[in-house]
């Protein structure tokens, strides 16, 4: 019998990495392996990077770094392997740069992991960055019901990969490829699966995820408002939100489904990347400022108490002070409830890496400052709203605290109830009654005014 062996997997970048991450873990399974939290203990470790950003590039070698030192001082035979973007986009360098590395997979290739990893264990340092014909999903074990019910009550669902887009910026459609749409079918199977399985929340993932244009039962191409109408019936599902979003595709019916879905959270996350046309341009973002206010007018026209997200490059190349100054008056017009902000980071192959005007770092540095001290100022604003008001919270996990749980708003903060007449799973009203900079904090009116649901068993 074979002895079970250790997996340890470190995502890195945006919720496509965990939800794949979350997939690898489940396809090894069938292979063997458990889980584990300490890299150390760990048969095979898996790094399934991100390469939107330089800095979260170089964060993947100096893991590497540290993987590599702990191997060698223990004299172990630990397997390590990178996944992801990075491996897309870099695979030979990851393995001039880092002998520790014995296997390099691309994330359209994951689901070929039983196999590239008896091919690494032989020896041999396998590199596959292909994109494959077939499609992945088809071919990826689904999780247990145990493993689902340990991830908590909201789940990731990818039902998107790729871009069209082409932002001058950004690597996504030379390392995830050109967009491709799931079968609403296999999304709404998994989606029921999930929901059997204990899942409250689905989150709908997609590098352009509003681009969704699946094949639907009926023949014919869905979008992805059309999807989240059929998904909103399955019983049990009581929230659903999506990420991320491209203004370009915020089409009418997408509007239209923030004032008809109930189960569609009052929360959007809408990345902007400048107020300034002349910067959107240079982005290649197809869009302007003001047709980006005019989305943010008709989407709270049709849902009043919708809270947006967004993110902010600094710094692109051609950027004045200007430019930057009519970004700062979009935040103020917004009101935004949250943001990412960060400088402008050259790619190696994006057009706007060969730009002739970069700005320098001091310049970055001092423009990010002032961004994320307004960001701040608005989300504070906006946390600050919601004291006293009773909002419904889905319980996620327990506190640090006995007596306490961690819930989640419709905003997408992080709630600290106590004693709440509930279990994981659950909904519940909640009033809040403190605003902290990390979390909110509330209590249950009355037990007769709580509405919670049905748990998660234990």
């Amino acid at each position: 019998m074979q002895q079970p062996r250790k997996l340890y997997v470190k995502s890195f970048g945006c919720q496509m990495n965990v939800y794949d991450s979350q997939r690898m873990a489940d396809t090894l399974a069938r292979e063997g392996f458990t889980e584990t939290q300490d890299p150390a203990d760990a048969d095979l470790v898996i790094l399934n990077t991100c390469h939107i950003r330089e800095k979260a590039a170089e964060k993947v070698y100096s893991e590497l770094g540290r993987l590599r030192k702990a191997k060698q001082e223990a004299g172990s035979d630990t397997m390590i392997a990178v996944a992801g973007c990075v491996a897309q986009a870099e695979g030979a360098e990851i393995m001039r740069r880092a002998p520790v590395v014995d296997l390099v997979v691309g994330p359209q290739s994951y689901h070929r992991l039983p196999e590239l990893l008896r091919a690494a264990g032989t020896g041999a340092r396998v590199v596959d960055t292909e994109f494959p014909v077939e499609d992945k999903f088809d071919h990826l074990a689904a999780p247990s019901r145990a493993a689902t019910r340990a991830r908590g009550p909201a789940a990731f669902l990818t039902v998107q990969e790729g871009c069209d887009k082409f932002c001058t910026f950004c690597v996504v459609p030379y390392t995830r490829g050109a967009e491709v749409s799931r079968p609403a079918a296999k999304i709404l199977a998994e989606a029921e699966r999930l929901v059997g399985q204990g899942v409250r929340e689905l989150i709908l993932i997609g590098q352009n995820v509003n681009a969704y244009h699946g094949d639907g039962p009926d023949g014919r191409p869905w979008s992805l408002a059309r999807l989240m109408e059929a998904l909103a019936r399955i019983e049990g599902l009581a929230r659903l939100r999506y990420t991320t979003s491209h203004p370009r595709d915020m089409g009418a019916d997408l509007i239209a489904a923030h004032r008809d879905l109930p189960q569609l959270m009052p929360y959007l996350h809408l990345p902007v990347q400048s107020g300034s046309d002349k910067v959107l341009e240079l982005m290649n973002r197809g869009h302007s400022r003001g047709t980006y206010l005019d989305l943010v007018r008709d989407l709270r026209a049709v849902r009043p108490d919708l809270a947006l997200s967004s993110d902010f490059i600094v710094g692109f190349p051609g950027e004045t002070d200007a430019d930057f100054e009519a970004t700062l008056d979009l935040v103020r017009e917004v009101g935004f409830a949250g943001a990412y902000a960060f400088k402008y980071s050259p790619r190696p192959g994006t057009p706007a890496a060969g730009h002739g005007s970069q700005a320098p770092e001091d310049v970055k540095s001092a423009r990010l400052a002032a961004l994320q001290k307004l960001l701040e100022a608005s989300k504070v604003a906006f946390d600050t709203s919601l004291k006293g008001r009773t909002l419904e919270i889905l319980l996620e996990k327990s506190g640090r605290h006995e007596g306490q749980m961690i819930g989640r708003s419709p905003y997408l903060q992080s709630v600290v109830v106590t004693n709440p007449p509930a279990a994981i799973g659950d909904l519940l009203a909640v009033t809040i009654t403190e605003v902290g900079p990390n979390s909110l904090a509330g209590r249950v009116p009355a037990l007769a005014s709580s509405r919670p649901l049905a748990a998660m068993e234990a």
